[in-house]
């Protein structure tokens, strides 16, 4: 559906007249399960852009005070929940403004520093108590599960790439992936690290944001920047530390968003894709 400045106005008009004077514009680069509007300078009107997104707004309200709350870092933090109406049918949030560049438009940064950062937060976030948060499942696309679950789309799409990649490598590759199942405790899982998400301030790791699918179980998925992003002196320091069979499954992760995006309409997903595919090849 079409969700546009005009629908936010009358959402925020009508559920929270005290805020109806502030100005609402959108958020460049918004994202995609989500749409975002500037509400004033400190807040957010933060709305899914399907049904299939609509149950992470509720997950949000519950878990990300609570989460800023035993981390030092800011991350998202809803402060209103909105409720569906005839005009918009889905739950809806109103979130605090985090100041920040994403790393998508800070090109020039250390990228060992970034890498060394970025791996201490993800494991604080992984210390954060995580008992009757929500497993790995259909509302996160399975973030913190068994990667198991996309085996069939990665068998389909590495046939689909036959004669332009080396498949019989990647093939390798995966089934390595998924040899060994996560035996540990199930912790925090952010499931979408990625450029567009992490905010930065004076070209240094700052904050995290778009919790949409947060999970708990295995993090491996979250290490995938390791590949999509990183080069290979960076991805050794973001990867420091982890257990070979963690490193193997978060590759496979990279392997299986890469494969199902190589020929996307998207020029960005394809590059990225591309970038994923070779660094994968020659590590």
């Amino acid at each position: 559906m079409e969700i546009t400045t005009e629908l936010v106005k009358q959402l925020v008009r009508d559920q929270f007249p005290q805020w109806k004077e502030l100005e609402i514009y959108p958020v460049t680069n918004s994202g995609h399960d989500n749409r975002t509007f500037h509400l004033g300078n400190t807040m957010t009107v933060r709305l899914p852009s399907g049904k299939e997104y609509a149950a992470q707004v509720q997950k949000e309200n519950q878990w990300l005070p609570y989460l800023q709350e035993h981390l030092d870092y800011p991350i998202s933090k809803p402060i209103a929940a909105g409720v569906p109406t005839h005009e918009y049918p889905f739950p809806w949030s109103i979130n605090v403004w985090i100041d920040g560049e994403t790393l998508l438009t800070c090109p020039h940064i250390d990228k060992k520093r970034f890498a060394k950062d970025l791996s201490a937060a993800l494991e604080k976030l992984q210390a954060v108590d995580c008992y009757g948060g929500p497993e790995a499942g259909k509302h996160n696309f399975y973030r913190g599960g068994d990667l198991k679950v996309y085996h069939q789309e990665t068998v389909d799409a590495l046939k689909n790439l036959e004669g332009r990649l080396p498949v019989k490598l990647l093939h390798e590759i995966w089934d390595h992936s998924i040899a060994e199942v996560y035996t540990g405790q199930n912790v925090w899982v952010h499931g979408d690290i990625a450029p567009g998400n992490l905010l930065l301030q004076n070209n240094q790791f700052y904050g995290i944001i778009d919790f949409g699918i947060l999970g708990t179980g295995d993090p491996a998925c979250d290490y995938a920047m390791a590949w999509t992003y990183f080069d290979s002196e960076s991805r050794k320091i973001f990867l420091k530390g982890l257990s070979c069979d963690m490193v193997n499954r978060a590759r496979g992760w990279a392997l299986w968003k890469a494969l199902i995006t190589y020929d996307d309409v998207n020029p960005v997903f394809r590059e990225n894709a591309r970038y994923t595919i070779h660094n994968i090849i020659n590590e």
